[in-house]
């Protein structure tokens, strides 16, 4: 399903769902971001993906990163909750949905680095090439809170 995510677009469709949606800032020995190329989009993104039933959070986030990467990951900790309503994202099936992500800190603990159905791309990257790479305002904004170390969660 193809994907366009507006931000701060006031010709943006208005909304008309909400999903909980988590994503895992990764970072190994080296220091560099695990990151993916999405098919739906073809933007660079941290590993994520929606809640489903019988989940708590930190599971959505494990599974997704191995779905996405191959990687298995601990969850040690939450950089931020992002929901800005300035960013709602349309699916090519109708569905305009707002932003609502929670954004985890882990860590690498097994698997071998790999592609699927929804990453064309999966790669470790260093900080300073990340500026190169084409990825989305809130992704970026998930990016920088992981460098910066915050104490305190970020939230909207």
């Amino acid at each position: 399903m193809a994907r366009v995510d507006h931000f701060h677009d006031p010709n943006a469709p208005q909304p008309n769902s909400i999903a909980v949606a988590v994503s895992a800032f990764v970072l190994d020995a080296d220091g560099r971001l695990l990151m993916i190329r999405r098919t739906d989009n073809d933007l660079y993104s941290i590993p994520g993906g929606q809640l489903e039933l019988g989940e708590t959070l930190t599971q959505t986030a494990v599974r997704e990163f191995i779905e996405e990467t191959g990687i298995e990951i601990e969850v040690t900790g939450l950089i931020g909750i992002y929901s800005n309503p300035d960013h709602v994202i349309a699916y090519d099936d109708g569905e305009v949905r707002q932003e609502f992500s929670i954004c985890f800190r882990g860590r690498p603990i097994g698997g071998e680095l790999r592609t699927s159905s929804e990453s064309k791309e999966a790669a470790w990257i260093e900080q300073p090439l990340l500026a190169e790479l084409t990825i989305h305002p809130s992704t970026r904004l998930r990016i920088q809170h992981g460098f910066d170390n915050r104490s305190e969660p970020y939230y909207t």
